[in-house]
């Protein structure tokens, strides 16, 4: 049986760049969708319902695969699992170029969003193993950075692109993006010099205990306010403020470079106090004010509604990482890939569903009433957060791979 093994001072850091890099493209398809909606309804002719249903289309992908990523990951290792899945993702992306309507280009979509999930196991595990615990919150929030970092950049670059040359351009830099990040997995993932250090193992299912299912309930239902907000403030900017496609993904840009500067320091709060869930909680409650206090602004049409809405699209972001770093810190290596697989497949029942659902609600009621929903959804996840849930690393052997 092979040494857990986790990389060295500097290594890890490059095992590190290497996971927010395959993350961070990935992402970019994954939320990106929402600003290519305009070019979409335009070429194919949908309605917004319809459009909603296309942003939707790659976490419903990632639904139906992450638990086996994650499966896989634990069993294979995380090089060529990683690697797989960003190639097969560029596939099908390049593929969209040829969708001559929505049910082709969902489709193809669902399938992208499959391959990529594999990304969204393995990099957590690669950190889990590759990082002590008082290094892992902010590692792991430095990884959670990558999402808000990929909205932002499909914010900048999918509008601009998408504007001049069609959605289908849109996608296919998308594309090539993570064919560059499965040639940067395959070299770094793996490859790196480790050492042996203390690390964490789980021999029987850590699923007996309700905590673990309580944080991952608790995330879902926090993912609807995050999602809600983020995927319809840009349209919020365009329809209701008139702002020009360029300006308002650039402020959608700013929100999220903020929100990942947030993970970080959420990150760096835990490690400090040695805690995760209760930094969670307090972040979690904070988001739900922001975001009902931005439906109030948009009620009352005030001047100052689309900033605040650009705050929630942050602060409704912050408390992600600590959340995949204790379920990664209570899984442990042997269990750690599937119960991310878990988290990610939760949230992404909420991801999918929530562009859907605030679609309709804004269509027949109006952004402020969807706004205040995802704020109800987002207190009932803050308050169900298991806060006396203790566990703590203990020291071993178990087999693994970065």
């Amino acid at each position: 049986m092979q040494r857990s093994p986790t990389t060295g001072a500097e290594d890890r850091w490059i095992v590190l760049s290497a996971a927010v890099f395959a993350q961070t493209s990935t992402s970019m398809f994954q939320f990106g969708i929402p600003f290519l909606i305009p070019e979409i309804r335009e070429a194919l002719g949908v309605s917004l319902e319809v459009a909603a249903i296309l942003v939707a289309c790659p976490s419903i992908g990632m639904i139906f695969t992450l638990i086996g990523w994650g499966h896989h990951a634990d069993r294979l290792g995380d090089r060529w699992v990683m690697f797989t899945g960003l190639l097969g993702a560029a596939v099908m992306l390049a593929f969209t170029a040829a969708a001559g309507s929505a049910l082709a280009l969902g489709a193809l979509l669902v399938l992208a969003g499959g391959f990529g999930a594999s990304v969204n196991v393995t990099s957590g595990r690669v950190i889990l193993k590759s990082f002590g615990e008082a290094q892992r919150g902010l590692a792991m929030g430095v990884r959670q950075t990558s999402p808000l970092l990929g909205m932002g950049f499909a914010a900048l670059l999918l509008p601009r692109v998408a504007g001049a040359r069609g959605f289908e351009d849109g996608l296919l830099l998308a594309a090539g993006i993570c064919t560059l990040a499965a040639v940067v997995a395959f070299k770094v993932i793996g490859s790196a010099r480790v050492t042996n250090t203390t690390s964490l193992v789980r021999s029987i299912t850590p699923y007996r205990a309700p905590h673990l299912w309580r944080l991952h309930g608790a995330s879902t239902l926090l993912v609807v306010p995050q999602i809600g907000v983020y995927s319809f403030v840009y349209l919020y900017l365009i329809e209701v403020e008139q702002l020009p496609t360029g300006p308002a993904g650039v402020a959608v840009a700013v929100a999220l470079v903020a929100g990942a500067f947030m993970r970080l320091v959420a990150g760096v709060w835990s490690d400090r106090v040695k805690k995760r869930l209760e930094p969670m909680r307090a972040l979690a409650l904070v988001s739900t004010m922001v975001v009902a206090l931005s439906a109030t602004l948009v009620l009352v049409q005030s001047p100052v509604a689309a900033l605040m809405l650009l705050v929630a699209t942050a602060v409704s972001a912050s408390w992600n990482g600590l959340a995949f770093t204790a379920v990664a810190e209570y899984a442990g290596h042997g269990w750690a890939g599937r119960a991310l697989g878990t988290q990610n497949t939760v949230q992404y029942i909420a991801t999918a569903a929530a562009p859907l659902g605030m679609a309709l609600v804004i269509a027949n009621h109006g952004y402020a009433l969807a706004f205040y929903a995802a704020a109800i959804v987002g207190l009932a996840g803050a308050l169900l957060i298991p806060v006396q849930w203790r566990w703590h690393a203990r020291p071993s052997r178990d087999a693994g791979d970065v």
